[in-house]
Parts: structure tokens; C-alpha cells; sequence
């Protein structure tokens, strides 16, 4: 089959034959339609995460369709249309596991990280993590769901009851979420680079009361901030716009070193939180929320054989919403 793979040496992929995987027990053999870009990816090839399996085939945000089940599968048959997120195994048997937080599992295994991914025309992967999708979506529009919905929503979640909710790093997660927030009633104040004016355009049209640079202050206190850029200096900057009993929260794998800042920005019983993967159950509530709320997903298509192109692009912020690769030649 076609792949893109990262072997370790420099910070891209290479496109080449790569054997058809077959499934094991409890495995799904998908093929593959379309899979998203998601920034983890990118915090794997330029070194960020530092142990991926090599050679590596990497994406984490799958679409496709079930070619073949293995034995003991339950819930998916051969032509089901199927999404692959990042968990792609835990043990059950740790505190964590038992404790319903296998998003904290201490023997985890990840899909493009340290299990060959979806950047390629067919992958395997345990049905037990995988999710049917909500039909209302195409394949390309489907594929950012299975993280930056995912994550974003997990974000979203801990900010708690939060009214006046503000987003660090409008992407894929950020566009997502925030018309999650909108269809709660929440208020949507959105922060991207300067001069990102496509950002702040796709914000405003998605229902944010408020679009500007991360260097801004929001017009009014804000209850919660979501973080999604990986980008450590943001965590002062939010912690002065949120109000006192305001949470900040970080929504991604990875982000660059926490300045030093002032006690007094922390003061008053803010809190800064970090969001770690996701369990399955936040999967499924999301999925059936994505059925019921008509999501606006603005997505940019490449071919699987640009991937590279395409990783460039999320990296410099050229890309408004998400990067998805498809199959085509």
C-alpha cells in the first residue's frame, strides 16, 4: 500500500510501499478515506514527543471504511464507516483504568505515535477504540472530529460551567469547539496570531462575540480560557484575562516552557489545568453531540502524497480550521 512515513532522521516524510497490515483478534483492517492533521503530528516529526515508534506512519484522526474483522469483534461489520482517534489501547488493570480515567492509563498505546497511523491507504486498529460517526458529515469534514472535536470538547468540559469562554490558538480544535460552546449559550472570545485576519474572520462567522490578537484583552472579564496553540507564554497572558475563580485550561500534548510570572496573575483562586488525551466515553457523548448540532467544519483537502505540504501548512498557520489528507491520487 501507499504511506507516508517518518523515519526518525529529519523532520519529514517519505512517501513509499509499505506492507497491508492484517488484523489480529479484536482488530478492524480499515480502509482508509481520509485523515486529519492534527499539531500532535507535527510534535512528533519535529521532535517534540520523543519516543514514536520508528519507522512511523503517522496520523491519528481516521476515516475509512471496515474491510475486514478479526475474531471477536463486536459492534462493526465490513462496510461500517469508521474513525480512529489517538487512544488506540490502554491495560484495564491500572488505578487509573479501574478508576474510569484510562485517559490517565499508565501503559497507553497511541495511534500514529506508537502505533502505525492513518497516513496511509489501509490501518488496523482495536475496535474497542474505535467509534462510528455521525452520517451527516462527508469523510474530510468527519476526520478533524476524531481529535480536535475530541480534545476540544475534553477542553470544554473542564472549564466547568464557565459563561464567557475564551480560545488561545483558533485551529482546528478552537473552530470546532467553539460552536460547541455557541449551541451551549456560551459567550465566544477568540485569540489568534497577529494579524491572522482569516482566524479572526472564520471566528466571528462561527458566532464569537469577539476576534483580536493574543496579545489583546478581551473587551470584559473572561470566566475561562482554552489554550490550544502550543505556546507556554499564553498561560500569563490568559491568566490576566480571566477573572478571579477562572480556570485556564490546556488543551494540548505538548507546549513550549511556562514563563515566570507574577503570584499576583495566579491570585484570587484562578487555576491552570492541562487536558490528557480522552476516554472513550468523552468520544461517544461527542459523537452524538456532533450528530444533533449541525457543525460548521472548515477543512482543507490534500492528497495523501502532499502530506509534507501539508504539515508545513498547519505549521506556519496558513491553514483557517483544519488539514485533512485524503486518498486520492
Amino acid at each position: 500500500m501507499r504511506a507516508m512515513v517518518f523515519d526518525g532522521a529529519v523532520p519529514v516524510l517519505n512517501e513509499c510501499e509499505w506492507p497491508e497490515p492484517i488484523p489480529g483478534d479484536g482488530q478492524l483492517l480499515i480502509d482508509v478515506r481520509a485523515c486529519g492533521i492534527c499539531r500532535t503530528d507535527l510534535h512528533v516529526i519535529d521532535g517534540d514527543l520523543t519516543h514514536p515508534k520508528l519507522p512511523l506512519v503517522p496520523g491519528h484522526e481516521i476515516v475509512g471504511v471496515v474491510a475486514k474483522v478479526g475474531a471477536g469483534v463486536e459492534g462493526f461489520s465490513v462496510g461500517d464507516r469508521v474513525g480512529v482517534p489517538w487512544m488506540g489501547h490502554t491495560c484495564g488493570r491500572c488505578s487509573y483504568c479501574i478508576g474510569g480515567r484510562e485517559n490517565l492509563c499508565d501503559a497507553p498505546s497511541f495511534t500514529g505515535y506508537t502505533i502505525d497511523g492513518g497516513y496511509a491507504e489501509h490501518v488496523v486498529a482495536d475496535n474497542r477504540y474505535c467509534f462510528h460517526l455521525p452520517q451527516r458529515y462527508s469523510d474530510v469534514e468527519a476526520a478533524p472530529l476524531l481529535c480536535a472535536g475530541l480534545i476540544g470538547y475534553r477542553t470544554l468540559r473542564m472549564a466547568g460551567d464557565a459563561s464567557r469562554i475564551g480560545i488561545y490558538g483558533f485551529g482546528a480544535a478552537a473552530h470546532i469547539v467553539a460552536q460547541v460552546a455557541r449551541h451551549q449559550g456560551r459567550k465566544v472570545y477568540a485569540f489568534t496570531r497577529d494579524g491572522d485576519t482569516a482566524a479572526q474572520q472564520l471566528a466571528l462567522r462561527l458566532g464569537a462575540t469577539w476576534a483580536g490578537s493574543s496579545a489583546e484583552r478581551p473587551p470584559e472579564e473572561l470566566d475561562a480560557a482554552l489554550i490550544f496553540a502550543p505556546v507556554g507564554a499564553l498561560i500569563p497572558i490568559a491568566l490576566q484575562a480571566v477573572a478571579k475563580g477562572g480556570t485556564v485550561v490546556c488543551g494540548g500534548i505538548h507546549m513550549s516552557d511556562v514563563p515566570s510570572f507574577p503570584y499576583d496573575f495566579l491570585w484570587g483562586e484562578r487555576r491552570i489545568v492541562s487536558v490528557a488525551n480522552l476516554t472513550r466515553e468523552d468520544g461517544r457523548a461527542f459523537m452524538r453531540l456532533a450528530q444533533e448540532v449541525p457543525l460548521e467544519i472548515a477543512a482543507t483537502a490534500y492528497p495523501l502524497r502532499e502530506a509534507n505540504r501539508a504539515l508545513s501548512d498547519v505549521r506556519e498557520g496558513r491553514v483557517a480550521g483544519a488539514a485533512v489528507l485524503t486518498m486520492q491520487s
